[in-house]
Order: structure tokens, then C-alpha cells, then sequence
């Protein structure tokens, strides 16, 4: 490995995890508790997760433990480790007790008398699950811009730069709950910031140990898991917290628009 090239390297995937950060910033110019904005928002951020499930994450992981199983096997492993996250997050939801958020602590009035209160303890687990999903996502995207950026430095920028696009909206839907459940600017912010560190903690650890450890497999089943966790958030806390806190129409507006901006950084992530 040449040593001028993978620090630059680094750095492209520090870049690209600190664009987890701005989507944070995003939603903190928010300035009032409107239901319908919030509804919008989590159909937006459910969009994201089911996406960049089935459209990226589950493909990848069949493609990876096909090539290294054969294909009857391939599909089982993957199959078997996607709900394997489905399961893993379930448990959680139901071991990790509510943080205590009662409405009358933090204001029982909204903006808009149409809408429901919030929950705000079920939105704080929301984007504690959702933070997790996002890091463990974020860790081989790390490994994948370090790889690019030692091969061909030029390479490394362009996929740095469409992972960064991809991950605006991921930190969105991290901070967004949050800032909604605590009225913390700065803790919305940190979570959706420090999800995104993962990405250069990936690029390091490749660098200095992993490359040695790390398999097909496991690469594999991680994405096919992290794949199972995002869909579980999706259909458990997201889209049903949308429903209830305003109308219908909004929650499928967010929800096709959070498709539609990573369905966009993805083309330019196969472009780059």
C-alpha cells in the first residue's frame, strides 16, 4: 500500500461521513413542532431506509455471498441474515425501555390542531435505532471510499463525494426524531455527526488491520443485516409515526421523495 496515498484516502472517507452532519444540520432549520412537517419528514426518512434496503444494501449482500457460496447457499445466508437484523432490532425494541419524554414535560400543543401530539419518548428510540442502522451501514462504505482512493486518487474523490450526497439524507432521518423528541439542537445534531464517523473509522481500521480479517462473508452478511434492521425502523416507528401525526398524502409525498434523493445518489455513486 502506498503510504501518500492513503492518507488522502482517509480523509475522502472523513469527508464523506461528515456529510452525515450536514443532513443533521438540515433539520435543526426547523424552527417549530408542525406535525405536518414531522409527518413529511419521517415518510422522507423511511423512504431512505426501504431504498437503500432493497435497492442497494440486500442486492450487494446476495451478489457478495453468491460469488463466495454458490447460489443456492449464497441466497440462504442472505436471506437468513437480513431477518436475522429484523429480528435483532425487534428484540431491542422490545429490551430498551422508552426514555422518559412525556408530552406535558415538553409541550402537549402543536401547530397544526389536526395533527397528533407527538410521542416523544417512541421518536427518541426512533432515532437512537436509526443512528445505529445508519453507523454500522456507514463502516464498509468507509472501507469502500479507501479502497477507491488508494487504487486511483481521482476515483476515491468521485466515490467519496457520491457516498457524501448519499448520506445528507441518512443524517436527516437520524436527527430528525431527535431533535423532535428532546428540543435539542445540539444533541440532534452530535447523534446524526457522530453516525457518520464511522465511515472514516472504517477507512482507518481498513488501513491499518482489517484487510487481513475481513471476508466475503461477513461483508455480506452485515449488509444483508443492516438491510433487515432499516427495513424493521421503516415499518415499525417511521411510516406508522407519519400516519398518526398527519395526512396520508404527506407521509407517501415524503416517503417517495426519500427514494427518489438516494435513488439519485446512488446513480451518481455508479457514475463515479
Amino acid at each position: 500500500m502506498n503510504p501518500a496515498a492513503a492518507i488522502p484516502a482517509v480523509l475522502y472517507a472523513l469527508g464523506a461521513g461528515i456529510a452525515t452532519g450536514i443532513g443533521g444540520i438540515l433539520v435543526l432549520l426547523f424552527k417549530k413542532t408542525d406535525t405536518r412537517v414531522l409527518s413529511a419528514m419521517l415518510g422522507f426518512s423511511a423512504g431512505v431506509m426501504v431504498y437503500v434496503s432493497f435497492i442497494e444494501l440486500f442486492p450487494e449482500a446476495e451478489v457478495i455471498l453468491r460469488n463466495a457460496h454458490g447460489e443456492q447457499r449464497g441466497r440462504i445466508l442472505a436471506v437468513l441474515s437480513f431477518f436475522f437484523g429484523i429480528v435483532l432490532t425487534a428484540l431491542m425494541d422490545e429490551l430498551i425501555p422508552d426514555p422518559g419524554y412525556p408530552s406535558s414535560a415538553r409541550g402537549s400543543r402543536t401547530d397544526d390542531p389536526r395533527g397528533a401530539t407527538p410521542d416523544f419518548a417512541r421518536l427518541y428510540k426512533t432515532g437512537l435505532f436509526t443512528a445505529l442502522a445508519v453507523t454500522v451501514h456507514n463502516f464498509p462504505e468507509g472501507i469502500a471510499a479507501f479502497i477507491s482512493g488508494v487504487k486511483d486518487p481521482i476515483l476515491g474523490l468521485s466515490v467519496a463525494l457520491a457516498i457524501a450526497i448519499h448520506n445528507i439524507p441518512e443524517g436527516i432521518s437520524i436527527a430528525l426524531p431527535v431533535y423532535y423528541a428532546t428540543k435539542s439542537r445540539g444533541k440532534a445534531f452530535w447523534m446524526s455527526l457522530l453516525s457518520g464517523f464511522s465511515e472514516p473509522l472504517g477507512a482507518v481500521l481498513a488501513m491499518l488491520v482489517l484487510g487481513r480479517f475481513i471476508t466475503d462473508t461477513l461483508f455480506g452478511m452485515v449488509f444483508a443485516a443492516v438491510a433487515g434492521v432499516m427495513i424493521y425502523i421503516s415499518m415499525d416507528e417511521l411510516l406508522p409515526a407519519a400516519r398518526e401525526y398527519g395526512e396520508h398524502y404527506l407521509t407517501i409525498v415524503g416517503f417517495v421523495l426519500g427514494m427518489g434523493v438516494m435513488a439519485a445518489g446512488v446513480l451518481m455513486l455508479f457514475h463515479g
